[in-house]
């Protein structure tokens, strides 16, 4: 029990005996909470990206040297040495983020990852252990699934990081290790600037636990160099925003759409498959490029649109093999690549240009796209953007 006056706060248990809490001071403040002009959250949120992430990256990491301050006990050399696997668990959107955070570590610190739902987690007699480094992600730090998947793998012996958008919730006084997303408030139920957020971190943590190994120390220079370019390159890919309005004039009437990527933007398929459903109601489904050919092929003819991310990384090729079945079966093609050739030219559609950065930074940037895409068919379609029917936006119930 909490009484709060002017001047103080008295924490009590049920009998009235006096506890205490540690104090964590909330930087956000009303503005930040407010629409801002913007029409819906959502937009404001999707356009915030550019601070948000460099407000996420602000005193985690020197711009300047490479250098992390990620000090936290829990990553020193001599716990992470300590560890033959890292297991991510997650919820929805989050659990797409840890998806991409797997990519990341392996390539990066090349430890073992594995991804679990937290809600599957939990029922499948998992194994885990002290030499198990449990990471959970999760916007709001409230989410049940995750919340007792983490006390599942904690009560297996495994030591708890947190990553969290919100100082002081649950999953953040239960971790061992806390990183802090500094996304600000997210108001829209469909989740944008936690996600790419989310990413950054991740990102942070894969070069944290690369350097505790003793394979490199801080961030390289081209590693250094994305993060510099990073925010610029988000908000570039914003002002693609009346091409993409426009397409959704033309697409909003679609009952169906297939999502493709491969490799670190397979999740990003996933992700812009989910935002697409969740607030426009539009069946969508998202796949691993390569497994089209195993099933999701049957589906496509003149009235499916296909989303195809095709960056030019090493994948691109067989991405555009993917695209070739699709021409060829008479899909309708968009495609969101960082270099438009007369080979993409010839094959797609509808093609966003967006700017190139490193591998493991692109999803952050080419994720930007699929968030307005789904933002404006909502619109179109005439949806709740910013409260979904039969969706909450921290789900704390399992």
């Amino acid at each position: 029990v909490a009484r709060v006056d002017a001047k103080s706060v008295k924490i009590s248990d049920a009998e009235g005996r006096p506890r205490d809490r540690a104090t964590h001071r909330i930087l956000w403040d009303a503005v930040a909470a407010e629409k801002g002009g913007y029409r819906h959250f959502m937009a404001k949120e999707i356009h915030e990206q550019p601070t948000a992430v460099a407000e996420t990256l602000g005193g985690k990491v020197s711009l300047e040297t490479g250098e992390l301050f990620l000090d936290l006990p829990l990553l020193a050399p001599e716990r992470v040495t300590g560890f033959d696997r890292v297991l991510l668990l997650a919820c929805g959107t989050s659990w797409h983020a840890a998806l991409i955070g797997k990519f990341l570590i392996e390539g990066m610190a090349r430890m073992s990852v594995e991804v679990d739902y937290g809600s599957e987690f939990r029922y499948r007699s998992p194994v885990v252990d002290g030499r198990t480094l449990t990471v959970g992600v999760s916007q709001s730090g409230e989410t049940a699934d995750t919340m007792a998947a983490l006390t599942e793998a904690r009560g297996a012996g495994s030591p708890l990081v947190a990553i969290v958008n919100v100082a002081g919730s649950q999953m953040a006084r239960t971790a061992d290790a806390v990183i802090e997303t500094h996304a600000g408030p997210e108001i829209g139920v469909a989740s944008t600037k936690a996600f790419t957020t989310q990413l950054a971190v991740l990102f942070l943590l894969a070069a944290k636990l690369r350097e505790s190994r003793a394979l490199g120390r801080g961030l390289t220079a081209q590693e250094r160099a994305g993060l510099v370019h990073l925010p610029s390159a988000i908000q570039r890919a914003l002002s693609l925003e009346r091409k993409i309005e426009n397409l959704a004039r033309d697409f909003h009437s679609a009952t169906n759409f297939l999502f493709l990527g491969r490799g670190l933007h397979y999740p990003v398929a996933l992700e812009g498959a989910l935002k697409l459903k969740e607030i426009s109601y539009i069946h969508a489904e998202g796949y691993p490029a390569g497994e089209m050919k195993h099933g999701p092929i049957a589906l496509v003819d003149e009235n499916l649109p296909v989303v195809v991310l095709a960056p030019n990384d090493a994948w691109r090729e067989k991405t555009l093999s993917n695209l070739r079945e699709v021409k060829s079966r008479d899909g309708i093609s968009l495609v969101v690549t960082t270099r438009e050739d007369e080979e993409i030219a010839s094959l797609a559609d509808h093609s966003l240009v967006i700017p190139e950065t490193i591998p493991e930074l692109q999803p952050i940037v080419s994720v930007v796209p699929l968030q307005l895409l789904a933002y404006h068919m909502a619109v179109r379609r005439g949806c709740d953007v910013d409260q979904p029917r039969n969706l909450a936006k921290s789900v704390t119930v399992e």
